[in-house]
Protein backbone atom coordinates (compact mmCIF):
# COMPACT_ATOMS: atom_id res chain seq x y z
CA UNK A 1 0.00 0.00 0.00
CA UNK A 2 1.20 3.50 -0.80
CA UNK A 3 2.77 5.25 2.16
CA UNK A 4 0.25 7.23 4.18
CA UNK A 5 -2.08 7.45 1.16
CA UNK A 6 -5.01 8.05 3.54
CA UNK A 7 -6.47 10.84 1.43
CA UNK A 8 -7.97 10.03 -1.93
CA UNK A 9 -11.24 10.66 -3.70
CA UNK A 10 -13.96 8.45 -2.16
CA UNK A 11 -15.21 7.21 -5.51
CA UNK A 12 -16.50 3.93 -6.83
CA UNK A 13 -14.46 2.15 -9.53
CA UNK A 14 -16.93 3.30 -12.19
CA UNK A 15 -16.73 6.91 -11.00
CA UNK A 16 -12.95 6.74 -11.01
CA UNK A 17 -12.98 5.42 -14.58
CA UNK A 18 -15.12 8.35 -15.71
CA UNK A 19 -12.93 10.87 -13.87
CA UNK A 20 -9.80 9.38 -15.39
CA UNK A 21 -11.26 9.47 -18.90
CA UNK A 22 -11.98 13.20 -18.58
CA UNK A 23 -8.66 13.89 -16.86
CA UNK A 24 -6.48 12.30 -19.53
CA UNK A 25 -8.59 12.96 -22.64
CA UNK A 26 -10.94 15.84 -21.84
CA UNK A 27 -12.73 18.05 -22.26
CA UNK A 28 -15.27 15.53 -23.56
CA UNK A 29 -18.87 15.98 -24.51
CA UNK A 30 -21.24 13.84 -22.51
CA UNK A 31 -22.14 11.81 -25.57
CA UNK A 32 -18.49 11.11 -26.35
CA UNK A 33 -17.77 10.23 -22.74
CA UNK A 34 -20.73 7.85 -22.63
CA UNK A 35 -19.56 6.22 -25.87
CA UNK A 36 -16.03 5.76 -24.60
CA UNK A 37 -17.18 4.15 -21.37
CA UNK A 38 -20.08 2.20 -22.88
CA UNK A 39 -22.63 3.96 -20.67
CA UNK A 40 -26.21 5.05 -21.09
CA UNK A 41 -27.05 8.72 -20.63
CA UNK A 42 -28.70 7.95 -17.31
CA UNK A 43 -25.74 5.99 -15.99
CA UNK A 44 -23.35 8.75 -17.02
CA UNK A 45 -25.45 11.36 -15.21
CA UNK A 46 -25.45 9.22 -12.06
CA UNK A 47 -21.67 8.68 -12.18
CA UNK A 48 -20.73 12.30 -12.92
CA UNK A 49 -22.94 13.83 -10.23
CA UNK A 50 -20.53 13.18 -7.31
CA UNK A 51 -17.58 14.25 -9.47
CA UNK A 52 -19.21 17.60 -10.19
CA UNK A 53 -20.33 18.04 -6.58
CA UNK A 54 -16.77 17.39 -5.36
CA UNK A 55 -15.44 20.10 -7.66
CA UNK A 56 -13.33 17.68 -9.66
CA UNK A 57 -15.37 18.02 -12.86
CA UNK A 58 -17.10 21.06 -14.29
CA UNK A 59 -19.33 21.88 -17.23
CA UNK A 60 -16.89 23.38 -19.71
CA UNK A 61 -17.65 26.06 -22.31
CA UNK A 62 -19.34 24.60 -25.36
CA UNK A 63 -16.85 24.34 -28.23
CA UNK A 64 -17.47 24.05 -31.95
CA UNK A 65 -17.60 20.24 -31.87
CA UNK A 66 -20.18 20.26 -29.09
CA UNK A 67 -22.26 22.88 -30.91
CA UNK A 68 -22.25 20.66 -33.97
CA UNK A 69 -23.53 17.77 -31.86
CA UNK A 70 -26.25 19.98 -30.43
CA UNK A 71 -27.46 20.85 -33.94
CA UNK A 72 -27.79 17.11 -34.56
CA UNK A 73 -29.90 16.67 -31.44
CA UNK A 74 -27.32 14.92 -29.24
CA UNK A 75 -26.26 15.96 -25.69
CA UNK A 76 -23.50 18.47 -26.12
CA UNK A 77 -22.41 19.97 -22.80
CA UNK A 78 -18.73 18.97 -22.40
CA UNK A 79 -17.16 17.99 -19.12
CA UNK A 80 -13.66 18.90 -18.02
CA UNK A 81 -11.56 18.71 -14.89
CA UNK A 82 -10.96 21.77 -12.76
CA UNK A 83 -7.20 21.57 -13.24
CA UNK A 84 -6.35 24.05 -10.48
CA UNK A 85 -8.73 22.55 -7.91
CA UNK A 86 -5.94 20.33 -6.58
CA UNK A 87 -2.19 20.64 -6.83
CA UNK A 88 0.68 18.24 -6.23
CA UNK A 89 4.31 18.60 -5.19
CA UNK A 90 6.89 16.55 -7.06
CA UNK A 91 10.55 16.17 -6.15
CA UNK A 92 13.58 14.79 -7.97
CA UNK A 93 16.45 13.95 -5.62
CA UNK A 94 19.96 14.02 -7.02
CA UNK A 95 23.34 13.59 -5.34
CA UNK A 96 23.58 17.24 -4.38
CA UNK A 97 20.14 18.87 -4.65
CA UNK A 98 16.38 18.48 -4.42
CA UNK A 99 14.43 19.83 -7.39
CA UNK A 100 10.77 20.59 -6.72
CA UNK A 101 7.71 21.51 -8.75
CA UNK A 102 4.02 22.05 -8.22
CA UNK A 103 1.63 20.75 -10.87
CA UNK A 104 -2.07 20.95 -11.54
CA UNK A 105 -4.38 17.99 -12.05
CA UNK A 106 -3.31 18.05 -15.70
CA UNK A 107 0.37 17.88 -14.68
CA UNK A 108 1.10 21.43 -15.85
CA UNK A 109 4.01 22.89 -13.85
CA UNK A 110 2.96 26.08 -12.05
CA UNK A 111 5.96 26.54 -9.73
CA UNK A 112 9.59 25.38 -9.47
CA UNK A 113 11.97 25.63 -6.51
CA UNK A 114 15.23 23.88 -5.69
CA UNK A 115 17.48 23.58 -2.67
CA UNK A 116 21.04 22.21 -2.37
CA UNK A 117 21.65 19.20 -0.18
CA UNK A 118 24.25 19.67 2.57
CA UNK A 119 24.61 15.90 2.68
CA UNK A 120 22.94 12.63 1.74
CA UNK A 121 21.78 11.55 5.17
CA UNK A 122 18.03 10.75 5.09
CA UNK A 123 17.33 13.39 7.74
CA UNK A 124 18.97 16.04 5.57
CA UNK A 125 17.01 14.99 2.51
CA UNK A 126 13.72 14.92 4.41
CA UNK A 127 14.47 18.37 5.83
CA UNK A 128 15.11 19.76 2.33
CA UNK A 129 11.91 18.24 0.97
CA UNK A 130 10.03 19.60 3.98
CA UNK A 131 11.28 23.15 3.47
CA UNK A 132 10.24 23.11 -0.18
CA UNK A 133 6.85 21.59 0.64
CA UNK A 134 6.18 24.21 3.31
CA UNK A 135 6.77 26.96 0.77
CA UNK A 136 4.62 25.28 -1.85
CA UNK A 137 1.78 24.76 0.65
CA UNK A 138 1.77 28.45 1.56
CA UNK A 139 1.44 29.45 -2.07
CA UNK A 140 -0.90 26.63 -3.08
CA UNK A 141 -3.50 25.83 -0.39
CA UNK A 142 -4.89 23.15 -2.73
CA UNK A 143 -1.70 21.07 -2.32
CA UNK A 144 -2.86 17.54 -1.52
CA UNK A 145 0.01 15.14 -2.13
CA UNK A 146 3.75 14.64 -2.50
CA UNK A 147 5.58 12.48 -5.02
CA UNK A 148 9.31 11.72 -4.93
CA UNK A 149 11.45 10.23 -7.68
CA UNK A 150 15.06 9.11 -7.33
CA UNK A 151 17.56 6.77 -8.87
CA UNK A 152 17.19 3.40 -7.21
CA UNK A 153 14.61 0.83 -6.16
CA UNK A 154 11.51 1.49 -4.10
CA UNK A 155 9.33 -1.03 -2.26
CA UNK A 156 5.59 -0.52 -2.00
CA UNK A 157 6.08 3.03 -3.29
CA UNK A 158 7.28 3.98 0.19
CA UNK A 159 10.66 2.52 1.18
CA UNK A 160 13.88 3.19 -0.73
CA UNK A 161 15.16 -0.37 -0.94
CA UNK A 162 18.45 0.63 -2.53
CA UNK A 163 19.93 3.83 -3.97
CA UNK A 164 23.57 3.61 -4.91
CA UNK A 165 24.11 7.31 -5.51
CA UNK A 166 22.66 8.22 -2.11
CA UNK A 167 24.22 5.23 -0.36
CA UNK A 168 20.84 4.22 1.07
CA UNK A 169 19.29 0.87 1.94
CA UNK A 170 15.86 0.32 3.46
CA UNK A 171 15.07 3.98 4.12
CA UNK A 172 11.33 4.59 4.77
CA UNK A 173 11.39 7.88 2.89
CA UNK A 174 7.64 7.99 2.25
CA UNK A 175 6.80 7.67 5.94
CA UNK A 176 9.46 10.19 6.97
CA UNK A 177 8.28 12.83 4.49
CA UNK A 178 4.64 12.24 5.46
CA UNK A 179 5.54 12.78 9.11
CA UNK A 180 7.37 15.99 8.23
CA UNK A 181 4.76 17.44 5.81
CA UNK A 182 1.48 15.86 6.86
CA UNK A 183 0.72 15.07 3.22
CA UNK A 184 0.22 11.66 1.58
CA UNK A 185 3.58 10.73 0.06
CA UNK A 186 4.56 8.27 -2.64
CA UNK A 187 8.13 7.30 -3.58
CA UNK A 188 9.29 5.49 -6.70
CA UNK A 189 12.11 5.11 -9.15
CA UNK A 190 12.49 8.30 -11.19
CA UNK A 191 12.29 6.55 -14.56
CA UNK A 192 9.10 4.77 -13.52
CA UNK A 193 7.63 8.15 -12.54
CA UNK A 194 8.60 9.69 -15.87
CA UNK A 195 7.01 6.79 -17.75
CA UNK A 196 3.76 7.25 -15.83
CA UNK A 197 3.70 10.98 -16.61
CA UNK A 198 4.37 10.48 -20.31
CA UNK A 199 1.81 7.68 -20.51
CA UNK A 200 -0.95 9.78 -18.94
CA UNK A 201 -0.16 13.26 -20.21
CA UNK A 202 2.71 13.16 -22.70
CA UNK A 203 4.12 11.30 -25.67
CA UNK A 204 2.45 8.01 -24.74
CA UNK A 205 -1.04 9.38 -24.20
CA UNK A 206 -3.69 7.14 -25.81
CA UNK A 207 -1.08 4.56 -26.86
CA UNK A 208 -1.47 0.90 -25.95
CA UNK A 209 2.26 0.07 -26.28
CA UNK A 210 4.84 2.71 -25.51
CA UNK A 211 8.50 2.65 -24.45
CA UNK A 212 10.75 5.22 -22.79
CA UNK A 213 14.55 5.18 -22.95
CA UNK A 214 16.43 7.79 -20.92
CA UNK A 215 20.07 8.75 -21.23
CA UNK A 216 21.91 11.13 -18.96
CA UNK A 217 23.78 10.51 -15.74
CA UNK A 218 22.49 6.96 -16.08
CA UNK A 219 20.37 4.91 -18.40
CA UNK A 220 16.72 4.06 -17.84
CA UNK A 221 14.06 2.04 -19.60
CA UNK A 222 10.34 1.65 -19.10
CA UNK A 223 7.58 -0.05 -21.04
CA UNK A 224 3.83 0.47 -21.21
CA UNK A 225 1.74 -2.44 -22.50
CA UNK A 226 -2.03 -2.59 -22.57
CA UNK A 227 -2.07 1.02 -21.42
CA UNK A 228 -0.23 0.21 -18.17
CA UNK A 229 3.38 0.50 -17.16
CA UNK A 230 5.00 -2.91 -16.92
CA UNK A 231 6.31 -3.30 -13.36
CA UNK A 232 9.12 -5.76 -12.66
CA UNK A 233 11.35 -6.61 -9.68
CA UNK A 234 14.24 -5.20 -11.71
CA UNK A 235 12.88 -1.64 -11.74
CA UNK A 236 15.62 0.68 -10.53
CA UNK A 237 18.41 -1.90 -10.71
CA UNK A 238 20.15 -0.22 -13.64
CA UNK A 239 19.85 -2.88 -16.35
CA UNK A 240 22.05 -0.82 -18.68
CA UNK A 241 25.13 -2.11 -16.88
CA UNK A 242 24.48 -5.55 -18.33
CA UNK A 243 22.85 -4.58 -21.62
CA UNK A 244 25.84 -5.41 -23.83
CA UNK A 245 25.76 -3.48 -27.07
CA UNK A 246 29.33 -4.05 -28.28
CA UNK A 247 31.40 -6.73 -26.49
CA UNK A 248 34.56 -5.07 -27.85
CA UNK A 249 33.49 -1.63 -26.72
CA UNK A 250 35.07 0.63 -24.09
CA UNK A 251 35.73 -0.30 -20.50
CA UNK A 252 34.71 2.40 -18.04
CA UNK A 253 34.40 2.50 -14.24
CA UNK A 254 30.62 2.07 -14.49
CA UNK A 255 29.20 -0.95 -16.32
CA UNK A 256 30.59 -3.98 -18.11
CA UNK A 257 32.78 -3.59 -21.20
CA UNK A 258 30.72 -2.44 -24.15
CA UNK A 259 27.54 -2.12 -22.08
CA UNK A 260 24.94 0.54 -22.75
CA UNK A 261 26.10 2.34 -19.60
CA UNK A 262 29.74 2.41 -20.69
CA UNK A 263 28.88 3.68 -24.15
CA UNK A 264 25.96 6.05 -23.67
CA UNK A 265 25.85 7.83 -20.32
CA UNK A 266 27.26 11.30 -19.88
CA UNK A 267 29.82 10.29 -17.20
CA UNK A 268 31.12 7.44 -19.39
CA UNK A 269 31.41 9.63 -22.47
CA UNK A 270 33.30 12.24 -20.46
CA UNK A 271 35.51 9.52 -18.96
CA UNK A 272 36.48 8.18 -22.39
CA UNK A 273 37.47 11.62 -23.65
CA UNK A 274 39.34 12.45 -20.45
CA UNK A 275 41.24 9.13 -20.53
CA UNK A 276 42.35 9.78 -24.11
CA UNK A 277 43.15 13.50 -23.90
CA UNK A 278 43.68 14.27 -20.21
CA UNK A 279 41.11 17.07 -20.56
CA UNK A 280 37.99 17.21 -18.43
CA UNK A 281 35.50 18.45 -21.02
CA UNK A 282 31.80 18.91 -20.42
CA UNK A 283 29.28 16.83 -22.32
CA UNK A 284 28.20 19.90 -24.31
CA UNK A 285 31.82 20.64 -25.25
CA UNK A 286 32.32 17.05 -26.41
CA UNK A 287 29.20 17.19 -28.56
CA UNK A 288 30.28 20.51 -30.08
CA UNK A 289 33.76 19.22 -30.89
CA UNK A 290 32.34 16.05 -32.40
CA UNK A 291 30.07 18.17 -34.60
CA UNK A 292 33.13 20.16 -35.72
CA UNK A 293 34.94 16.96 -36.70
CA UNK A 294 37.47 16.74 -33.86
CA UNK A 295 38.60 13.09 -34.32
CA UNK A 296 38.61 11.79 -30.74
CA UNK A 297 35.27 13.29 -29.61
CA UNK A 298 33.79 12.32 -32.97
CA UNK A 299 34.84 8.70 -32.46
CA UNK A 300 33.39 8.54 -28.94
CA UNK A 301 30.14 10.18 -30.02
CA UNK A 302 29.97 7.93 -33.08
CA UNK A 303 30.21 4.83 -30.88
CA UNK A 304 27.55 6.23 -28.60
CA UNK A 305 25.29 6.91 -31.57
CA UNK A 306 25.64 3.36 -32.86
CA UNK A 307 24.93 2.02 -29.38
CA UNK A 308 21.80 4.16 -29.11
CA UNK A 309 20.55 3.08 -32.51
CA UNK A 310 21.15 -0.56 -31.60
CA UNK A 311 19.22 -0.19 -28.35
CA UNK A 312 16.30 1.53 -30.06
CA UNK A 313 16.19 -1.24 -32.68
CA UNK A 314 16.26 -3.94 -30.01
CA UNK A 315 13.41 -2.31 -28.12
CA UNK A 316 11.41 -2.03 -31.35
CA UNK A 317 12.16 -5.66 -32.27
CA UNK A 318 11.20 -7.24 -28.98
CA UNK A 319 8.63 -4.90 -27.38
CA UNK A 320 6.97 -3.69 -30.62
CA UNK A 321 5.94 -0.32 -29.14
CA UNK A 322 3.90 2.13 -31.19
CA UNK A 323 6.33 4.86 -30.15
CA UNK A 324 9.66 5.12 -28.34
CA UNK A 325 10.38 8.27 -26.37
CA UNK A 326 14.04 9.15 -25.93
CA UNK A 327 14.40 11.47 -22.94
CA UNK A 328 16.96 12.76 -20.48
CA UNK A 329 19.80 15.25 -20.33
CA UNK A 330 21.84 13.32 -22.89
CA UNK A 331 19.53 13.49 -25.90
CA UNK A 332 21.66 16.22 -27.49
CA UNK A 333 23.42 13.20 -28.97
CA UNK A 334 20.57 12.94 -31.47
CA UNK A 335 21.18 16.46 -32.79
CA UNK A 336 24.87 15.77 -33.39
CA UNK A 337 24.77 12.16 -34.57
CA UNK A 338 21.24 11.62 -35.85
CA UNK A 339 22.25 9.95 -39.16
CA UNK A 340 24.50 7.44 -37.38
CA UNK A 341 21.66 6.58 -34.99
CA UNK A 342 19.26 6.05 -37.90
CA UNK A 343 21.81 3.87 -39.72
CA UNK A 344 22.21 1.67 -36.63
CA UNK A 345 18.44 1.35 -36.24
CA UNK A 346 18.07 0.20 -39.85
CA UNK A 347 21.03 -2.18 -39.57
CA UNK A 348 19.38 -3.96 -36.64
CA UNK A 349 15.83 -4.12 -38.03
CA UNK A 350 14.23 -6.29 -40.69
CA UNK A 351 14.50 -4.49 -44.06
CA UNK A 352 10.72 -4.50 -44.40
CA UNK A 353 9.96 -3.46 -40.85
CA UNK A 354 8.02 -0.25 -40.33
CA UNK A 355 10.10 2.79 -39.40
CA UNK A 356 10.49 3.30 -35.67
CA UNK A 357 8.42 6.19 -34.34
CA UNK A 358 11.16 7.81 -32.25
CA UNK A 359 10.41 11.01 -30.37
CA UNK A 360 13.05 12.94 -28.43
CA UNK A 361 12.58 15.16 -25.42
CA UNK A 362 15.28 17.01 -23.55
CA UNK A 363 14.40 16.52 -19.88
CA UNK A 364 15.77 18.68 -17.09
CA UNK A 365 15.40 17.87 -13.41
CA UNK A 366 12.09 19.70 -13.23
CA UNK A 367 10.67 17.33 -15.85
CA UNK A 368 11.74 14.43 -13.63
CA UNK A 369 10.09 16.16 -10.65
CA UNK A 370 6.90 16.55 -12.71
CA UNK A 371 6.89 12.80 -13.17
CA UNK A 372 7.03 12.38 -9.40
CA UNK A 373 4.10 14.78 -8.98
CA UNK A 374 2.07 12.57 -11.32
CA UNK A 375 2.62 9.70 -8.88
CA UNK A 376 0.86 11.73 -6.19
CA UNK A 377 -1.86 12.70 -8.65
CA UNK A 378 -2.47 9.04 -9.47
CA UNK A 379 -3.00 8.22 -5.81
CA UNK A 380 -5.71 10.89 -5.60
CA UNK A 381 -7.50 9.70 -8.75
CA UNK A 382 -6.95 5.94 -8.55
CA UNK A 383 -6.78 5.40 -4.82
CA UNK A 384 -3.95 3.90 -2.76
CA UNK A 385 -3.10 1.27 -5.38
CA UNK A 386 -1.96 4.09 -7.68
CA UNK A 387 -1.19 3.14 -11.29
CA UNK A 388 -1.67 -0.53 -10.49
CA UNK A 389 -5.37 0.20 -10.81
CA UNK A 390 -4.92 1.01 -14.48
CA UNK A 391 -5.09 4.02 -16.70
Amino acid sequence: MTAQADTWLPLSPAERAVALEVLTRGPLSRSELARRRGLSAGSLTRLTKPLIESGLLVDAPVGSAARAEARQGRPSQPLDVVAESRTFAGFKITEDAVYGVVTTLRSDIVACRDVPLPGRDPDQVVAAVGVLTDGFARDFPSLCGVGIGLGGRAQDRCVVDESAFLGWRDVPLGRLVHQRTGLPTVVDNDVSALVEAESWFGAGRDLDRFAVLTIGAGLGYGLVSGGRRVETPEDGLGVGRFWIVDPHGPLTPDGARGSAISLLTIPSIRYQVRAATGEDATYEQILARAAEGDPLPARVIGEAARALGTLVAQIANFAAPQKILLAGEGVGLVDVAGPAIEDAIRANRHPRADPVDLETKVSDFHDWARGAAVLALQVLVLGPAGPRSGR
